[in-house]
């Protein structure tokens, strides 16, 4: 399922030692491929991601949308949930897309019998499929911040949401990017960013239109948003969402 929308391509971004950015596409399960080929016409070089010392070369990671339980099962078997965690803790770039954002979240609610393993520094609750099972998947337009990467020509974000999860609280260091209106008159917030951490309910690869990439690219090609200490200090209040 892809939807024409317009292509944003703002050419290449380049790291700190002025060579082109080397994005990680973790690549144990969903669809790293779509990311890989929208990385690639923006300018990136992609890594798929299978073995922990392939994160060494990176200027910043995306786990992309698939199976939460499976991803986070393959990945422990694998030996990279604690140099994920390590990569999170550093304050490295990373981009969570639905089961990538479950994973990087501190809290999920809804987690299958026997739970599974995540690998938190998103100081999110996230509820697993809040929007029911596949045949309940919809594409809605957002309203995208006033974030120059997101804030163009090109109007309204045209959104797919695939047995998406949805935020239920967040911690008060969190920036809100994107929501949804609830039925309850409330609001459903499917976009984070905390520091170098960004996060999307939301599957951004299976659009045409690649604003949310060349976000985190912009993201990337900062200086890091946080100091590594920080991502392993204890969280401050939680401010629920459905307010």
């Amino acid at each position: 399922m892809v939807t024409a929308h317009t292509t944003h391509n703002k050419g290449n971004c380049l790291n700190r030692q002025g060579s082109v950015l080397n994005i990680g596409v973790l690549a144990l399960q969903g669809a790293f491929i779509e990311h890989s080929k929208i990385l690639k016409q923006l300018g990136a070089t992609v890594v798929e991601v299978r073995k922990a010392e392939q994160l060494t070369r990176l200027d910043g990671l995306i786990i992309p949308g698939g199976e939460s339980t499976s991803m986070g099962l393959i990945a422990e078997r694998w030996g990279l949930i604690e140099p994920l965690r390590a990569w999170v803790q550093a304050g490295k770039p990373i981009w969570g897309i639905c089961a990538g954002m479950i994973l990087l979240a501190e809290r999920a609610e809804g987690q299958k019998a026997g739970g599974q393993p995540l690998l938190g520094g998103l100081d999110i609750t996230v509820n697993r499929n809040y929007f029911g099972r596949q045949v309940d998947s919809f594409e809605m337009l957002l309203d995208t911040p006033q974030i120059p990467a997101l804030s163009d020509a090109a109007g309204p974000y045209s959104a797919i949401f695939i047995r998406a999860p949805v935020i239920t609280a967040i911690g008060q260091g969190v920036e809100r990017l994107a929501s949804l209106s609830a039925a309850d008159g409330g609001k459903l917030i499917v976009a984070v960013r905390q520091g170098s951490i960004l996060a999307t309910a939301f599957h951004p690869e299976l659009t045409a239109d690649t604003r949310w990439h060349q976000l985190f690219l912009d993201m990337v090609c900062k200086e890091p948003l946080i100091e590594p200490h920080m991502a392993v200090t204890p969280f401050g209040n939680l401010l629920h969402c459905r307010s």
